[in-house]
């Protein structure tokens, strides 16, 4: 665990702006916590940067087809990058029903949004949009009939800090990853960044995105007659 203030430093270290025991003065600590913060917020926009889907259940109400989503929203929580399968409706019995998540474009072409009612929606959407207030929306369709809960999964951008003082707590190999990657950011145009930083930098981001992606999974079509479906060898 390390304080926001003492990550910038090694980042200012590696590209020779800081010499060891110095401090951040008050205007360094409001302009480099700035630009963290925005580095961050980058890299949420990249799954393998990402270290965890979350997944979170919101009740639906009847006759609701949509929701903001954001702090301080419908669905209050931090704001999510993107959905990601599985994403699903269940009920008091214990039913789950996978919803399929369409873009907002997508969405926006299914007709009689607003009057067609059933007991389970069929599609998500997340419109990413901001409002006012930061806040996306989700929508679903058909318009559900009685009240559900929904789960989704989605991916979080990488936490932002509100202070120089906060204390960070990261998986392994992450803070190594920020600090270099932070100390090229902000080299950027003004310090020449030497093979080794840049080496490290490449090749600590490197590791996280390996720890962070998916081990692909092979799947056949069924082949036989007790069920329906399609088959490599026969066709459908």
């Amino acid at each position: 665990m390390a304080a926001v203030s003492t990550m910038i430093l090694r980042s200012m270290r590696m590209v020779g702006e800081k010499a060891r025991g110095e401090t951040l003065d008050a205007n360094e600590a409001v302009e480099c916590l700035a630009e963290l913060n925005t580095m961050l917020e980058s890299w949420g926009t990249q799954k393998l940067n990402c270290y965890a889907l979350k997944s979170e259940s919101f009740a639906l109400t009847s006759g609701v087809d949509s929701y903001t989503i954001g702090t301080g929203g419908a669905f209050n929580t931090d704001r999510p990058t993107k959905l990601v399968d599985p994403c699903s409706i269940t009920d008091a019995s214990f039913a789950n029903i996978p919803l399929r998540i369409v873009d907002a474009e997508t969405f926006g072409r299914v007709p009689s949004l607003s009057t067609t009612e059933t007991t389970y929606p069929v599609y998500i959407s997340y419109d990413q949009d901001f409002d006012a207030s930061g806040l996306g929306t989700i929508s679903f369709y058909p318009v559900p009939s009685s009240g559900l809960t929904v789960i989704i999964n989605s991916w979080k951008r990488l936490q932002n800090f509100a202070s120089v003082s906060t204390q960070v707590l990261l998986p392994p190999g992450y803070q190594l990853a920020i600090e270099s990657n932070f100390a090229i950011h902000l080299a950027a145009g003004l310090t020449p960044v030497s093979q080794e930083v840049a080496k490290i930098a490449r090749e600590s981001l490197a590791a996280v995105r390996g720890l962070n992606s998916k081990t692909p999974v092979m799947a056949l079509d069924y082949y036989g007659t007790e069920r329906a479906g399609h088959s490599i060898i026969t066709g459908p």
